[in-house]
């Protein structure tokens, strides 16, 4: 990714992609969090960064956010601080690795032995002949994987003499099979959930021992793995997979970070979650007071975003401001929006976003997001949009809202807004009073 200086340019630089470790210096603004918090003394990634360094802890995180608020950002930031630090982290995207529609916990479970051997590899431990071969028994044994990744598990045993490094090799492309059945065949996905759960505190003792070969050999540092992704499980699966095995997931002996759905926050049985990990949330910048008014910094904040990566020179006057006002503090609908409106400009020709571009994109987000109510909702946020925008009665309707970014969540006080292109769109019906638009 290259600083946009023409319309071309600027669809790849807003692309929905996180930035990567290696853009952080050049794309990454430091300056949001004051503005999401309302206190530039407090921080959740901050916290996350200091229990990692605590040593011989392992503290499982659950770290809330609404989706496109810039938490996968957030988190390879947190990745590089901790890597500076000595710090071996592995970040695992579930989407790409997992079904999302068919997930239990011990899929987690499996992607964490890999993330381990991984880590073992990259930084060249020496883990112990007997560990490795404990793992190869355990794939190997009363299942069908005997026979779907028969050559994998030979080379295994056959290498169990060698060095770390071959065995290590060996046992990655056990794994790699492993994670594509996980998603692609149902009958052998049904097969290793199985063996975890009927050997699931033997499996997490192997994945102990494989951290501890890890911290004694990193200057007593703990491994630490980062799960992203899992803040879009629907609300039923993010239970199925959360709720029940809350002790299992938060018991590993290094840190571990779960992406989590904002909305279950907002669930009763969340506080039961709460005795297991350690949850912190990361709000969405806020460009608007709970009082309706323009909060200038983070519209300014946001601005600064923007600028790190395009020429705002692209932009005609007064287009950008829009796009950021009708977004609300959601990067990943600015980003669509922006995106949107630069295709539009190139296919016009044009060397800069107009207004009418960025109504267009818009128009295309607020058809989106008001696919996702129906009309039974309008009362319910209609309701939040008027002022009642702390003390909410339906919590399930809430979730189902959060769920689908209809409405946003922003903190200091901890209170919340109806998307503004939804406000816009019962404007148009009439719903709402048209006032300075």
């Amino acid at each position: 990714m290259e600083y946009a200086n023409q319309i071309s340019e600027m669809i790849n630089v807003f692309s929905p992609e996180p930035l990567k470790i290696d853009q952080m210096d050049e794309f990454y603004c430091n300056k949001t969090m004051e503005y999401r918090m309302s206190d530039k003394y407090n921080s959740p990634m901050e916290d996350i960064f200091d229990v990692c360094q605590e040593a011989g802890r392992g503290t499982a995180f659950l770290l809330l956010g609404h989706k496109g608020c810039g938490k996968s950002t957030e988190l390879n930031r947190l990745s590089t601080e901790l890597e500076e630090k000595g710090y071996r982290v592995k970040t695992i995207v579930c989407s790409m690795d997992l079904d999302l529609l068919n997930i239990v916990y011990s899929d987690l479970f499996i992607l964490m032995g890999e993330a381990l051997l991984q880590i073992a590899e990259e930084c060249g431990c020496e883990i112990d002949t007997k560990i490795l071969a404990e793992i190869a028994d355990f794939w190997d044994e009363g299942t069908m994987i005997a026979t779907s990744v028969e050559q994998e598990a030979i080379s295994v045993e056959a290498g169990m003499s060698g060095q770390t490094p071959k065995i290590l090799g060996n046992l990655l492309s056990v794994f790699a099979k492993l994670k594509a059945d996980l998603k692609y065949n149902e009958e052998t996905r049904l097969e290793y959930r199985k063996q975890i759960s009927k050997r699931s505190s033997e499996w997490m003792r192997l994945l102990g021992d494989v951290s501890e070969e890890i911290q004694r050999q990193s200057n007593g540092k703990m491994p630490i793995i980062i799960f992203e992704d899992l803040d879009k499980l629907n609300p039923d699966d993010a239970w199925k997979v959360f709720y029940h095995y809350a002790a299992i997931l938060s018991g590993m002996p290094f840190p571990i970070i779960y992406t989590f759905p904002i909305g279950l926050s907002y669930d009763t049985k969340f506080s039961a979650l709460e005795a297991y990990f350690e949850t912190k949330t990361l709000p969405m910048i806020k460009i608007e007071t709970i009082e309706g008014e323009p909060y200038s910094d983070g519209i300014n904040v946001i601005r600064e975003i923007v600028e790190k990566r395009t020429n705002l020179h692209l932009f005609e006057e007064n287009v950008l401001e829009k796009l950021i006002r009708y977004t609300g503090g959601s990067l990943r609908d600015l980003f669509h929006a922006i995106n949107t409106s630069a295709k539009r400009a190139e296919r016009r020709k044009s060397e800069v976003i107009s207004m009418e571009d960025a109504d267009k994109a818009l128009e295309e987000l607020k058809t989106s997001l008001t696919r996702r109510i129906e009309e039974k909702d309008y009362d319910f946020l209609i309701n939040i949009y008027k002022g009642n925008k702390e003390r909410i009665g339906d919590k399930q309707i809430l979730l189902k809202m959060l769920q689908a970014s209809v409405v946003l969540e922003y903190n200091g006080r901890r209170w919340h807004n109806v998307h503004p292109l939804v406000v816009k769109f019962f404007k148009e019906q009439g719903m709402i009073e048209n006032v300075g638009e």
